[in-house]
């Protein structure tokens, strides 16, 4: 089947892990499937109205088109028209994979209306969950309208499917599309640390991820006389901020901040860990807990979103959102623990439900469903 991937969020050349969990699903769909990408990202660098750049990326045909920004109707006439662009430049679809609604599943609701191309959506976007701002009546209905329309609605976790429909956005074919994780990059790597390695992964927006918690949880741990490293991976807003924050709490002994790491580079860190920890105040996915599990890791999450779906007894340990105390008892009993779940077992999960080529059957399933 030749399927069109209408992204809203996917790496381009400004950012190369902006929405990467989307080009992961792109290149599993492409171990079954003709895949291509359309991607469209404001530039106030383009040299024209509208600069295209077409790859192969992993066997994915991708297009990503750069436009000027010139206020904010024309910016959005602008987008709208570099949408339309991508399409023609791809060519005719069987059909059209939205990621990430609203605007992508406008765009592909006009094509099912004039061209009769079906569409199904995957939504990653933890907007919808409490809290969080999914608002106006307008995007409302818009909403409604893309998802009624679709062939299929699919989100990476069973929390999210359920705060849409509580939204109204309601369809009778809601399906769980597990994020991918590359098994053959996030792999153990025997070590031996002489104290306990914690470690942690983020975007460095403290908001979300409550960087500025867990420094304040290795405070207290600290203070009570606890031996551990801290390896902090990762850039973002609150990057700076998080630094200095260490520094007050006197914690540059304890903690290394190692900015943004890809590829090998992310899992020599990484995998050379005795725990990962993501105190977050709410996510949607998770996938860098499925990452450290597939080196073999134990995890410490927050009973927020998506991550209950993932830790249970068998892989580590949940806590409260916000609730320092009780983080420091977890990070404080991982670290006399860590050694006692099993690296194999850990990976095991993963490799039997969030491998590319797991995600890419049940994707190709979706599309002939």
């Amino acid at each position: 089947m030749k399927v069109v991937f209408l992204a809203r969020w996917y790496p381009h050349k400004y950012d190369p892990m902006f929405g990467l969990f989307v080009q992961r699903h792109a290149e599993a769909a492409a171990l079954h499937d003709e895949v291509t990408v359309v991607y469209v990202h404001p530039d106030e660098q383009a040299k024209d109205k509208y600069d295209i750049e077409r790859t192969t990326e992993n066997g994915v045909d991708t297009i990503r088109i750069y436009y000027k920004k010139r206020g904010k109707l024309r910016s959005a006439w602008r987008y709208y028209r570099a949408c339309l662009k991508g399409l023609q430049l791809a060519g005719k679809p069987d059909l059209i994979h939205v990621h990430v609604l609203t605007r992508m599943g406008l765009v592909a609701f006009r094509q099912k209306r004039l061209h009769g191309t079906p569409y199904i959506i995957t939504e990653h976007w933890s907007r919808y969950l409490p809290g969080n701002d999914f608002s106006g009546w307008l995007r409302k209905k818009l909403t409604r309208k893309v998802v009624r329309n679709a062939k299929a609605v699919t989100t990476v976790s069973e929390i999210l499917a359920q705060a849409m429909q509580n939204h109204g956005l309601n369809h009778p074919n809601y399906q769980i599309l597990p994020n991918v994780v590359d098994v053959n990059l996030f792999k153990p790597i025997p070590h031996h640390n002489e104290v306990p390695k914690i470690v942690h992964v983020s975007c460095f927006e403290d908001q979300s991820k409550n960087i500025s918690g867990l420094l304040e949880a290795l405070k207290v741990m600290k203070d009570k006389g606890d031996s551990f490293q801290a390896v902090l991976i990762g850039e973002g807003m609150d990057l700076e901020a998080m630094k200095q924050k260490a520094v007050q709490l006197e914690l540059t002994d304890r903690v290394r901040f190692t900015g943004l790491l890809q590829g090998q580079a992310l899992v020599d860190e990484l995998a050379t860990g005795d725990f990962f920890v993501l105190p977050s105040n709410y996510e949607t996915g998770g996938i860098v807990l499925l990452e450290a599990m597939a080196c073999g890791l134990p995890v410490i999450a927050t009973h927020v979103g998506a991550l209950p779906e993932i830790v249970d007894e068998s892989n580590g340990i949940l806590v409260p959102a916000k609730d320092t105390a009780a983080l420091v008892e977890a990070m404080d009993q991982c670290c006399h623990t860590y050694y006692n779940y099993k690296v194999d077992d850990l990976r095991n999960k993963i490799e039997e439900r969030y491998s590319k080529e797991k995600v890419g059957e049940l994707i190709h399933q979706l599309y002939f469903s």
